[in-house]
């Protein structure tokens, strides 16, 4: 009996989409456009976040969303009150974007006129994480109502992101939620990522989210 074959199709899958995401990260360079991965649950307040977020930047940046869901329009119809250029796109039920998909939104979005892109991802703590879209940097939102132990079951996740945001502090006092504990678990997959607790209701924190954000905008642009 002759052996069985096996191919490996999900790391062919995920080799393919790391050449087309390098090829969207040299395009967005090109054009001098910063994309945004933003990554969380659903309900961890990723839209509320980004409301609070582009009016901060809306002064000194030119913005757009890329907002990713298997079906709907709601978070595009808030974001698009900002001012902010927005585009819905529909991911027909897979659960993430890869980097194809995020060049088709770009490309339907425009670059022009724009210095600043957010791709809000499709809500889950799994798929994005294993999905390079081109962008310059992965930032996730945790809500506090979720728990500090998601490091322990995404961990994943917390190793690709490049900035944590804890959301919903002003819940803390509800909440069974041990700040410390998360640091140390988050520490141990990535020991270098920033870790800053804000309220997207309140605005608490988002002074130093927004500082953080804008020095990486402006490094990224220095380093041409």
């Amino acid at each position: 009996m002759s052996a069985i074959a096996v191919k490996e199709v999900k790391e062919r899958v995920i080799a393919d989409n790391d050449a087309v995401a390098e090829s969207v990260r040299n395009k967005l360079k090109d054009k001098k456009v910063f994309l945004v991965n933003l990554m969380a649950s659903p309900g961890a307040g990723k839209t509320t976040t980004l409301v609070r977020t582009i009016e901060a930047l809306q002064p000194e940046y030119k913005v757009g969303v890329m907002e990713a869901d298997v079906d709907s329009k709601v978070d595009a119809e808030t974001i698009q009150k900002t001012g902010a250029k927005v585009i819905q796109l529909h991911t027909g039920g897979s659960c993430h974007m890869d980097a194809d998909m995020t060049e088709r939104g770009l490309e339907s979005l425009g670059y022009d006129d724009l210095d600043v892109v957010f791709l809000e991802n499709v809500g889950n703590l799994v798929c994005p994480a294993e999905f390079d879209v081109g962008a310059a940097k992965k930032v996730m939102i945790l809500s506090v109502p979720e728990g500090h132990d998601k490091p322990l079951k995404y961990p994943l996740m917390f190793t690709v992101s490049e900035c944590l945001l804890i959301n919903k502090i002003d819940t803390a006092p509800v909440f069974d939620f041990d700040m410390d504990l998360l640091k140390s678990y988050v520490e141990k997959l990535n020991p270098d990522m920033p870790i800053i607790p804000v309220s997207s209701l309140k605005g608490d924190g988002f002074e130093q989210w927004i500082s953080w954000l804008k020095n990486e905008i402006e490094a990224w642009k220095e380093n041409d």
